[in-house]
């Protein structure tokens, strides 16, 4: 069996690499280090979590060991697509160069320019960055690539889902045709092969596992799980993440929940809390420092639980971490492989389970399809995951169910009535005359029929006298009056 002893590797490293407590290379490891140090170019296909890091870190503060950064010149240059990765990148380094005289920066987003400008003018052997960061210095005319003798593209595929393609493609531009690049990826896309038949020159291919499988060591599983309605699907879903978190009790000591959205993140954290769940969320729109503090107490096991989004998905390198829910199907297959890999790390084992709503299907075929394997579908902890769906629509009819409206309008409540003895005899008792509002009773008259007509239908049952046709005997005198009468008058 080979073992670091066995890789050529200088002596200084060898000493940093037995204090972290590894004795044997991982397989990727054992490929990419060789090839890595007769200045070969390499092209690294493996499983996230298989230390990767490692394969690169290690030949490369071997072959820096000679020589001396000048100012804004970096001597070699690790692209990584997030700040947790690139960060993570840093810290292996630390660790690894302890022994050695050799500098390093980190260029992510966050930070202060200023702050890593100075670092930048001091001249730095090992140069840590994301794309984005990166180009801001180069536009600035902070930094210089000429110099650059090696170049790591870490997590390529990651780097392609996020669109950082034409930016990577840029930086190789302005580095040196002579440079050595080491290129590693999970997953295999046409893009990212198109781009290494560019850029690299016949590389050494080490390709430990098949592009886009998943580690062995993670026992998969999903949930199909339908809401009893629309409107209460989402309580109901984070309903089942907690049964699922509890009902793995002791094995699960910590865990990372992945949301699609970044909403989400924020609602499944504030709801594991709200239920006595140590949970924290982490996604791309906090601060870098509250980001990295977050981290740090997932990593000291002050934080059972991280809810995150795949900004998170492949820059966190957390050996321990036993369980790893997707409370979403993720919707690029790839995330899928990145997600899982936070567990079952460094040869242990780990349990990845998944919610799988009937929208998330497609996505559930894709991923799949990819991993070229069928995921076991479990049985909801407690029972069923929602009721039937005939009950379901019974239940649904029974909610939305309105109040009939009525015309009747509602009736005055009775006024209190005044305390006298009269007001307080029964009805029958009272006088007739006393009846109705203590008013004298009325005579009551037989009822009249009454004729249909316009609006002085009434004036038929007047009695005005006897009826005149005309103008009767005696006509008035103005009408007797002649014209030249009236006229005088």
């Amino acid at each position: 069996m080979t073992k670091f002893s066995d890789l050529n590797l200088a002596p200084k490293v060898l000493k940093a690499v037995a204090e972290t407590g590894y004795d044997t290379p991982t397989p990727i490891q054992a490929g990419a280090i060789a090839p890595a140090l007769e200045g070969r170019d390499v092209l690294g296909i493996a499983q996230t979590g298989t230390g990767k890091t490692a394969a690169f870190t290690l030949p490369m503060i071997t072959l820096l060991g000679r020589g001396r950064a000048r100012a804004r010149m970096p001597r070699s240059l690790v692209l990584a697509p997030t700040r947790e990765l690139a960060a993570q990148v840093a810290e292996n380094f630390d660790a690894y160069a302890k022994y050695t005289k050799l500098s390093r920066a980190l260029l992510i987003g966050g930070t202060s320019f200023k702050d890593q400008d100075k670092i930048i003018d001091k001249g730095v052997d090992v140069l840590i960055a994301t794309p984005g960061r990166l180009l801001d210095h180069l536009e600035r005319g902070k930094l210089i690539l000429t110099d650059v003798k090696i170049m790591v593209v870490d997590e390529a595929d990651r780097m392609l889902d996020m669109g950082f393609i034409p930016d990577i493609e840029e930086i190789f531009k302005r580095t040196p045709f002579t440079r050595q690049t080491l290129f590693f990826s999970a997953t295999m896309a046409p893009e990212i092969e198109r781009i290494t038949n560019t850029f690299l020159s016949n590389p050494a291919k080490i390709e430990v596992a098949r592009a886009a499988t998943t580690n062995t060591n993670i026992k998969q599983g999903v949930v199909m799980f339908k809401g009893s309605a629309k409107p209460k699907e989402p309580s109901e879903k984070r309903a089942l993440l907690r049964k699922l978190i509890y009902a793995e009790g002791e094995a699960c000591t910590n865990a990372i929940i992945f949301c699609n959205r970044k909403s989400d993140v924020d609602i499944v954290a504030k709801s594991l809390n709200k239920y006595g769940y140590q949970a924290a969320p982490i996604h791309g729109d906090l601060d870098q420092s509250h980001r990295t503090k977050t981290l740090d107490k997932f990593r000291d096991n002050e934080l059972r639980i991280l809810v995150a989004s795949d900004v998170a998905a492949r820059g966190l390198d957390i050996p321990a971490v036993t369980h790893v829910f997707n409370f979403d199907v993720p919707s690029h297959a790839e995330d899928y492989v990145h997600r899982i890999g936070r567990t079952g790390r460094a040869g242990r084992t780990g349990t990845a389970i998944m919610i799988c709503v009937p929208r998330d299907e497609k996505n559930l075929e894709d991923v799949e399809r990819l991993v070229k394997e069928t995921i076991p579908r479990l049985d909801v902890p407690g029972g069923k995951a929602a009721p039937a769906p005939a009950q379901a629509e019974a239940e649904t009819e029974q909610t939305t169910e309105k109040p009939k409206r009525t015309r009747n309008r509602r009736k005055p409540e009775p006024k209190p009535e005044a305390a006298n003895p009269v007001a307080a005899q029964p009805e029958e008792a009272k006088p007739a005359e006393m009846k109705a509002d203590n008013q004298p009773a009325r005579e009551e008259k037989p009822h009249q029929e009454r004729p249909r007509g316009g609006r002085n239908r009434n004036n038929d049952r007047r009695d005005n006298g006897p009826k005149i046709v005309g103008m009767g005997d005696e006509p008035p005198a103005f009408i007797a009056m002649s014209f030249a009468e009236r006229a005088k008058g």
